[in-house]
């Protein structure tokens, strides 16, 4: 079953870039991949990359349907990029999981199984949402205000982690403003914001990622492992930044982080 919907019941224009016109500014919604039948199961929510510049759509709509190949319900978010700026596109991921839990019986998913997996700074928002889901207001006066904004779990693909140590520079700037860019960017490096109530995650990058170096990955594995919270890091050692799935015939190996990720996600009962 596919349908759009929109993500807030009135139009966001809040923290668009100075000088930005907002007569024609992007709405963000939703793209909904579900299965049918009634049978309830997990779901993932998915946030594009294209460095809080645009969103990519090869890490889109191809993707929830490799995912419901695999059984899982599928949610694409077209969050907002660039000229918005910090927090849009996290309210945006954390209305998506609070609309999704609310709507769970609706659409026949357990409201404990809920990831949001995300592309390089998809992968930085999707990040996100294990982190500040008790700290940004998502709430847009209906029934899903009434519920957790928190994923179950995060699927992080070659992610944007760190904006001080092997930083995706474009990607924070796209997202706090080259004017206000702060000149310590620990607190959105998110190895530096690792919490105890952070969800588990399941990680993958390229060795020879040149775009977002896999030091990245590395860094968020090393946090979670120091708070003791699970995931599964996977490193494969070819292919460039960006490949999606996979389907590059140089890199074939990468294909299988979906198989991969779903046995993951079977493992902690996600």
């Amino acid at each position: 079953m596919n349908e759009k919907i929109m993500l807030w019941s009135e139009r966001k224009s809040s923290n668009l870039e100075d000088g930005a016109n907002s007569e024609n500014d992007f709405q963000p919604y939703l793209e909904t991949f579900f299965l049918e039948g009634i049978k309830s199961r997990g779901v993932i929510i998915i946030c594009p990359g294209g460095g809080y510049a645009h969103r990519a759509e090869h890490e889109g709509k191809p993707v929830a349907q490799r995912f419901n190949e695999l059984g899982f319900h599928c949610i694409v978010l077209q969050y907002r990029v660039a000229p918005y700026r910090w927090p849009a596109p996290q309210e945006d991921v954390l209305r998506a999981v609070k609309i999704t839990r609310s709507r769970a019986l609706q659409w026949h998913i357990d409201p404990n199984k809920i990831a949001v997996l995300g592309f390089s700074a998809g992968g930085h928002l999707a990040c996100s949402s294990g982190i500040v889901f008790d700290q940004i207001d998502a709430n847009d006066g209906d029934a899903a205000d009434l519920v957790s904004a928190r994923p179950d779990a995060t699927i992080l693909c070659y992610p944007v982690i760190s904006g001080i140590n092997m930083a995706h520079s474009g990607s924070f700037v796209n997202l706090l403003g080259e004017t206000r860019l702060p000149q310590d960017l620990v607190e959105y490096s998110w190895e530096r914001q690792v919490k105890d109530s952070t969800p588990p995650s399941f990680i993958w990058h390229t060795a020879e990622d040149m775009g977002v170096p896999v030091e990245n990955s590395l860094f968020y594995a090393a946090a979670l492992r120091a708070k003791k919270i699970p995931f599964e890091l996977h490193v494969f050692p070819y292919g460039r930044h960006g490949l999606g799935l996979g389907v590059e015939e140089s890199c074939s190996e990468v294909r299988v982080w979906p198989e991969l990720c779903a046995k993951w996600l079977a493992k902690i009962n996600c």
